[in-house]
């Protein structure tokens, strides 16, 4: 049941796809596709009807891949047979729904109670004997990289379609990234130097 539901950033609704709904419900993509379009404006009713156009690899022209939130999603799956694949595709995907908007829900806290100890790195660092004019950026891409596994600040937007960031962190990224960020303000807090800081943090 897993990637049945995508979410970009903290201010985007999660949504589906229609590759995901022809997989999941048993039917051919081309027949999901003609649903959708032959039912834009009842799908439209429950918001933009959202697609990214993707080049496939040996395909000269590019492929359109539906972005539908939930209620789209919904009112789309009831234009489908009732087969045994697509009842048990709508359960786990209302379940999938709900646990990306539990998701998000927590995210938006969790992005609004970093701010301020955001705020106190750079008070930290504006602060900071050591202090270059790429210390903070390269304090940043630090921390995104633990918190990560190696991500860097562009390869978060460009992957997850984020303008911030910090807007693409999981929940799990977002608390190891608040922990390592404390840690950070206290070692620049203690006059460290920026090798000694990335050197704790690299172990961290």
């Amino acid at each position: 049941m897993n990637d049945l539901v995508f979410m970009h950033g903290l201010n985007e609704e999660p949504y589906t796809t229609d590759k995901i709904i022809a997989e999941c419900s048993n039917n051919q993509l081309k027949v999901v596709k003609n649903l959708i379009r032959n039912h834009k404006q009842d799908l439209e009713e429950f918001g933009f009807l959202h697609f990214e156009n993707a080049k496939l690899p040996g395909r000269g022209r590019p492929q359109k891949t539906y972005h539908l939130n939930e209620q789209q999603a919904t009112l789309l799956i009831t234009y489908l047979d009732n087969t045994p694949e697509v009842n048990q595709f709508k359960k786990n995907l209302v379940r999938e729904f709900y646990r990306m908007r539990k998701e998000l829900n927590q995210r938006q806290i969790n992005r609004a109670i970093e701010k301020p100890q955001r705020k106190s790195l750079m008070d930290a660092v504006k602060d900071w004997p050591h202090v270059t004019q790429w210390s903070y950026r390269n304090m940043t891409q630090l921390l995104l990289k633990r918190a990560t596994g190696g991500m860097t600040a562009q390869q978060i937007k460009k992957q997850r379609h984020v303008k911030v960031a910090l807007d693409g962190l999981t929940l799990k990224e977002q608390e190891r990234y608040k922990q390592l960020e404390n840690i950070a303000i206290g070692l620049v807090g203690l006059n460290k130097t920026w090798d000694e800081v990335k050197g704790v943090l690299l172990l961290a």
